[in-house]
């Protein structure tokens, strides 16, 4: 195996584009457990994280603009994201311990392809777009196309993701994420579900949307969200309609950490609840 640590984006594309067998990573805090459960390596490993674009967090009138090997500790303390996403920050803190949040990135855990990470759901419910690069230059792609199915995405070969984009929040438009857990701490969701609401003057909805995570291969927009709260102020019985919407949605597994029937129920519990987080939020920038 050879470690190599490019320095600019050409130098690792043409790394990738000479070596069909040379893999990218932005942290390493999932590569290296697949390596210790016996998975084998690629022969050549390329680290991401000397690169200044892919290092860089910047925002502007436009929009914010993330590196895809920013840290997650890095994005989780910056005061201006946390207040305009805060529920991508949320999501992104949730990336493992305070020390792999030194090394794990918005990239690689949406790169990973679990359908139980956390930073989906959020960056798919704020119509995030990621920058992919290769020898034949830039292109860009909704977030949401990103991911094809557990460890598989739409990434050809020689691609990597360079950074992702975020429009700059409306105003009285906020977002909120919640997950499902055994445990508090260092555990994978059960179910996670992100939020993005919108209100008026009069604290009532504009728009609204739902994305779960962990009850199917991809993350699952949920429809008929702002159908059915575009108007209201977020009543016990408009959530209620909303909360069977994603249960609905969901095409969970049964497995160790929690059945078909369970993963429905919380889905739809924790819509209930991530909406009205958000909409709290949003009327406080009223």
């Amino acid at each position: 195996m050879m470690y190599t640590a490019p320095v600019t984006v050409d130098e690792a594309c043409q790394l990738l584009a000479s070596n069909s067998a040379a893999k990218v990573f932005a942290g390493a805090t999932d590569l290296l457990p697949q390596a210790q459960a016996g998975r084998r390596l690629e022969d050549v490993l390329v680290d991401l994280k000397r690169i200044p674009r892919l290092m860089n967090l910047e925002v502007d009138d436009q929009g914010w603009t993330i590196g895809a090997a920013a840290s997650a500790a890095r994005l989780a303390e910056h005061s201006q994201l946390r207040s305009e996403y805060p529920g991508l920050v949320e999501a992104v803190a949730l990336i493992g311990s305070d020390q792999i949040q030194n090394r794990a990135s918005l990239g690689g855990n949406l790169c990973n392809a679990s359908p139980a990470a956390d930073s989906g759901p959020s960056m798919v419910v704020n119509e995030a777009r990621a920058v992919i690069v290769s020898t034949a230059g830039f292109r860009t792609i909704p977030i949401a196309d990103l991911v094809r199915g557990p460890g598989e995405t739409s990434l050809e070969p020689g691609e990597f993701v360079a950074e992702f984009q975020l429009d700059r929040p409306a105003a009285r438009r906020a977002d909120a994420y919640l997950r499902f857990t055994p445990r508090t701490e260092m555990d994978i969701a059960v179910v996670g579900a992100a939020a993005r609401v919108a209100v008026d003057d009069a604290g009532r909805c504009t728009d609204a949307a739902v994305v779960l995570g962990a009850v199917a291969p991809t993350t699952v927009r949920v429809g008929g969200i702002a159908e059915e709260l575009v108007g209201s102020t977020f009543d016990e019985e408009a959530l209620a309609r909303c909360a069977a919407l994603s249960s609905e949605a969901c095409r969970p597994i049964d497995d160790k950490r929690g059945t078909k029937e369970f993963r429905r129920h919380i889905a739809g519990v924790l819509t209930t609840r991530v909406l009205r987080l958000a909409a709290e939020r949003a009327s406080e920038q009223r």
